[in-house]
């Protein structure tokens, strides 16, 4: 029996931390996963190996800032929220998701 691959494609993960970021606001980095997780109906995975790096990365770009704080249950942890750059690269990745998207339908359409 095949497995299904419900890992987020190469790209997409930039996409999905920072919308997440835009609905939910501050959150750290299990809770970003589980939103991502919840809202896709368990179709989409993001493993802690891929967010992490990713979540650094776009700190670094200066996407996304982190603060330490306290969760839900009293663990200390890094909480990111997006910045106004951010939400510029948002829009951005926003557009090229729908150009790809309408591309890849096309090609199912016709092919």
């Amino acid at each position: 029996m095949a497995t299904r691959r419900t890992d987020v494609l190469q790209g997409t993960l930039d996409l999905l931390v920072l919308k997440t970021l835009v609905v939910r606001g501050s959150l750290h980095g299990y809770a970003i996963t589980g939103h991502i997780h919840q809202v896709s109906a368990d179709l989409v995975r993001v493993e802690e190996g891929s967010l992490y790096p990713a979540l650094h990365r776009m700190a670094q770009a200066g996407w996304i800032r982190g603060e330490w704080g306290i969760t839900e249950k009293n663990r200390q942890a890094r909480f990111y929220s997006i910045t106004a750059l951010g939400r510029k690269q948002l829009a951005q990745e926003e557009a090229s998701w729908a150009r790809l998207t309408e591309g890849v339908g096309r090609v199912l359409r016709h092919a």
